[in-house]
């Protein structure tokens, strides 16, 4: 029997003041804790874990079996302070219902056997972190630590305390009332709220991304929940001049959710409005508390009875953070989540849209980007392979995963009740990972497809066509442009299709047919000219539904991108279609109606592209950015060379612009539909692909030699950038229609003054 260090990593010596005698407690325990004296001839070891500003903690082992033990302080106690009969109450309750909590073993009430109240818990093996920035793991294990924290609080107050026996556990009614009335008590006597309400020091001990057990539940009373939720996100008001205890200064990491992305999840696990009202009150009461929890530790360390090593550095805490909590205060109490970007204050987001695109930026951050290295390395290993076209298991995986989190369609308001100005947002975030869309069921070229076959199918082609794309059961191609005209003026387009009875027969030839290669492709909508001479050159066009296993339909070849085969979608294809037959009724809307039903495809899908890019600009700057402060050429960072900074600078500008016009034209679809958007719809068609070319070119650039290789995305996202400004109409056409409407629009005006 010893007081000694072991190999728990948080433990060490026991410390003078809470030294105690082994052989009682080693008795005690051997006679009332099951299987402890399994090995008679082991030595109890005894060890002091230095975390924790109240009750001593003690880590014990005998032989093979591992066992904590939490007791009073000792010396002059608080009258309400370290109940750790209460302690040990609530963690047997919560442990009974499966939530993740140290088994409790033993409750001593006898003071004699170690001098004071104690008790025993089994010890859980796994990684406790205390810097808040999580070092030394991935910014998406970073994220999805976060992420599991807050969802572990969201369990907790969905509990019932009744059903758990604990109504007598605190006073439920005025908990805010109490904390502000009496500083002197509460603020130290009560760090955390709620079980339903019930209170915690989120003390988190987990492994992997999973939290596995909340420790130190000595201060937990019944409260209000939000609380709870103020104390977890205090470490983004904590006044920057001050450490976060012993973890030097907070500064933000990749992989660290922002307040408003961890209030969404916590509202959307407990399912409640993400809109909290009065939340800088619950932020500044934490820090009044906080406050007087250091004065508390202070006060301790003073008289002698502290279980921490820095609780003399509390004294300097006390000030600063009562500073914050007036701060915080006075502010105007906001019903929105903090932070909001003034660009959605420009271009308002619906309530849904704010909480949808919180929802994405989650999903992105703990499944989707760290699933982007596994996606790649499928495709690279199948290059040459007959599998080439088939999507890797993962993105099978995480498209049932965002299913069935209802992120899934969101392009389509109908579907959503997202308007495009929602959307656009979220496609700027998806657009960040080149199979992202494809996970939420919003890729090129279905998207657009689904849209046509919703405005303007009839109710047999919507159930036989667009039900299972909406479903994600089928994916489908579009076949517009053609080898042999110039399709810029899709007037060209010669592939015909013809009556003949009860059926269309379709001959031409298509290319950049994209998605063609996807096994689950089923269905081509094809744009064709019917025989009409007496018709407008805009009256000659259709649109009609081909099945690819329609006997006539040949997929010729895959084309490349810059070398590059677009697998995820089911690359671009050339396809003959050899008197192919079809039945009259797979006809769109009628004959002739091919140029209106592209022009109402084409609108929305143009903003998707374009926000999608502003997201790839984000990564490329952020890229560029990155390798900046890391690498050094002739004596100093790339980002000292004023060259590379003024490209920095450049590219965040050139960001805000697109993404600006881009929610204009979105803005304006909302507002006045498709055809009122036309000039906001071409001018940034025009804008983005060519800003975030030379974004993308200045990262190859910063990056080097590495810029164009396999080890950064760049030169792929270079190259599917470079061809928007031919897809959906090259940059000419539509600089040539804004010219024209930019003319009707001053002559207009100057018509007015006249």
């Amino acid at each position: 029997m010893e007081n000694r260090a072991s190999r728990e990593p948080e433990a060490g010596e026991v410390l003078p003041q809470h030294k105690f005698d082994c052989r009682p407690l080693e008795a005690y325990l051997s006679l009332h804790l099951p299987g402890f004296g399994a090995e008679p001839e082991a030595k109890l070891t005894i060890a002091q874990y230095r975390s924790g500003q109240s009750n001593p903690t003690f880590y014990l082992q005998k032989g093979s079996q591992e066992y904590v033990l939490r007791k009073k302080p000792p010396g002059s106690l608080l009258p309400k302070a370290h109940k750790i009969d209460r302690e040990f109450k609530v963690q047997k309750a919560l442990f009974s219902i499966g939530f993740p909590v140290p088994k409790p073993l033993l409750y001593c009430s006898d003071a004699s056997v170690i001098g004071t109240e104690f008790y025993v818990m089994e010890h859980v093996q796994g990684r406790i972190f205390r810097d808040i920035t999580i070092p030394g793991v991935s910014p998406a294990e970073r994220s999805a630590i976060y992420v599991a924290i807050i969802e572990t609080l969201a369990q907790l107050h969905s509990l019932n305390i009744n059903s758990l026996q604990l109504e007598g556990y605190g006073i439920s009614a005025g908990y805010c009332k109490r904390q502000v009335r009496n500083p002197h008590t509460e603020l130290f006597s009560s760090r955390n709220t709620a079980l339903n309400k019930l209170k915690i020091p989120m003390e988190i001990k987990g492994t992997q991304s999973r939290v596995i057990a909340v420790l130190d539940w000595e201060l937990s009373t019944i409260g209000h929940p939000l609380s709870d939720l103020a104390h977890l996100s205090l470490f983004y008001v904590w006044p920057r001049t001050l450490p976060i205890l012993n973890q030097g200064y907070f500064q933000e990491n990749i992989g660290i959710p922002s307040m408003e992305e961890l209030i969404s999840i916590y509202c959307h696990c407990r399912g409640i409005n993400s809109i909290l009202p009065n939340w800088n009150f619950f932020l500044a009461l934490e820090c009044f508390k906080m406050a007087g929890i250091a004065q508390g530790i202070y006060s301790r360390y003073l008289l002698g009875n502290s279980a921490s090593e820095n609780s003399s550095q509390f004294a300097n805490f006390v000030q600063p953070l009562a500073e914050t909590g007036l701060q915080l205060s006075k502010r105007t109490f906001r019903t929105t989540l903090s932070q909001i970007d003034t660009t959605r204050e420009l271009f308002v987001q619906t309530r849904r849209g704010q909480e949808i695109l919180t929802r994405v930026k989650h999903f992105m951050k703990q499944y989707i980007l760290p699933a982007e290295k596994e996606v790649i390395e499928f495709y690279v290993q199948k290059e040459n392979s007959v599998d080439k076209w088939k999507k890797p298991p993962i993105i099978d995986k995480l498209k049932e995963m965002a299913k069935a989190e209802g992120l899934w369609n969101l392009f389509l308001p109908a579907v959503s009740g997202l308007s495009q100005v929602d959307y656009a947002l979220i496609a700027e975030e998806t657009g960040k990972c080149f199979f992202a869309p494809d996970v939420f069921n919003c890729q090129a070229p279905d998207t657009g497809n689904m849209e046509l076959l919703h405005l303007y199918g009839d109710e047999k082609q919507k159930q036989q066509w667009l039900e299972p794309l909406l479903q994600g059961s089928i994916t489908s191609c579009f076949c517009m442009t053609e080898p042999d005209v110039a399709s810029s003026d899709a007037t060209n387009i010669e592939c015909s299709i013809q009556r003949d009875g009860d059926s269309y027969v379709v001959n031409g030839k298509k290319w950049w047919s994209s998605g063609a290669g996807n096994p689950k492709c089923k269905i081509a909508i094809v744009m064709g000219k019917t025989k009409n001479a007496t018709a407008p050159r805009h009256k000659q066009h259709s649109m009609i539904l081909v099945p690819i296993n329609t006997p006539g339909v040949e997929i010729i070849r895959p084309l490349s991108v810059f070398g590059y085969m677009d697998h995820l979608h089911g690359g671009h294809f050339e396809i003959h279609f050899n008197q192919v037959r079809v039945p009259a009724s797979n006809l769109i809307l009628g004959e002739g109606r091919g140029f209106e039903i592209a022009q109402g495809r084409l609108g929305p899908g143009r903003i998707h592209h374009c926000m999608r890019t502003v997201g790839l600009a984000e990564r490329a700057l952020q890229i560029m950015c990155e390798r900046a402060t890391q690498r050094v050429a002739f004596k100093k960072k790339l980002h000292s060379h004023e060259v590379v900074a003024h490209w920095i600078a450049e590219s965040r500008i050139a960001i805000e612009e697109i993404r600006l016009l881009t929610l204009k034209a979105a803005h304006t679809i909302d507002t006045l539909g498709n055809t009122g958007a036309i000039k906001q719809i071409a001018m940034i068609k025009v804008a983005a692909p060519r800003a975030v070319c030379k974004i993308i070119d200045r990262a190859i650039q910063v990056c080097g030699g590495a810029g164009v290789s396999q080890d950064y995305p760049l030169a792929n996202m270079y190259a599917l950038t470079r061809t928007l400004r031919l897809a959906d109409g090259p940059d000419e056409v539509h600089l040539s229609a804004i010219a024209k409407l930019e003319l009707a629009d001053q002559a207009r005006s100057l018509r007015a003054k006249v």
